[in-house]
């Protein structure tokens, strides 16, 4: 089970919640193509600001972006240009003939490595940039679990390594990974590296410890493993 399904989506209402919070039974499949779309959009976007993930709240008449950023300065500019570009850019592909309430919240990610995609993207602009597949993985690797809060790591490449005719899997992984346990705090996510030779996929996991909740306490708070 493992490794058949996204340990995030695997743990949605145990250890995560929904990226998106809202409910609207009759455009619901509308709203939801939308907003991955507009996350998609986004993220490419302003690649440069190191964005990790962008939260979607809507009600009736608002829609609030919570978007979590490595680089905050880079996102918000100089007296908050960034932010009106966003809306901008959001209003006029996503909002035409709709007039909306649009807030936009900037969080920002002290640490890079506790970012699964973050770790993710390095990797594959490293990968761009033709440095050598297994110092990229093996230097992430030792850099990554150099933080306290990581129990554990698993870093997968697959594609044509090294230019190689025919495309391979190869992986690292040090420390603890408990996929199957639904309490585990597991960070995942993909990205993709495009390369003269074609694209490598990589995909990178996170163990941040374990989560449980107090009795009669629905708020949930990171413990350690047991």
């Amino acid at each position: 089970m493992g490794h058949k399904i996204n340990p995030q989506g695997f743990r949605i209402g145990i250890t995560n919640t929904w990226r998106s919070k809202w409910f609207n039974k009759k455009e619901y499949s509308q709203l939801l193509k939308q907003d991955i779309i507009m996350r998609e959009g986004i993220m490419r976007k302003w690649k440069s600001s190191a964005i990790a993930d962008v939260e979607i709240i809507r009600s009736a008449e608002t829609v609030k972006l919570i978007i979590k950023t490595a680089r905050p300065g880079v996102l918000i500019g100089r007296g908050g240009n960034g932010i009106e570009e966003i809306k901008k850019y959001i209003e006029k592909n996503y909002f035409k003939n709709r007039k909306i309430g649009l807030n936009i919240e900037v969080k920002e990610i002290k640490n890079f490595s506790e970012e699964a995609f973050l770790v993710a993207q390095n990797i594959a602009e490293q990968l761009e940039k033709r440095m050598p597949f297994r110092r990229a993985i093996k230097t992430m690797l030792e850099q990554v679990l150099k933080n306290g809060m990581i129990k554990g790591m698993k870093i997968q490449v697959s594609g044509r390594l090294g230019g190689a005719e025919m495309s391979r899997v190869e992986a690292v992984a040090k420390g603890v990974l408990p996929l199957h346990t639904l309490r585990a705090n597991i960070n995942f996510a993909r990205a993709t590296a495009y390369t003269t030779y074609g694209t490598i996929g990589v995909k990178v996991w996170l163990y941040k410890g374990d989560v449980f909740k107090k009795a009669g306490n629905p708020k949930l708070i990171t413990g350690k493993t047991i």
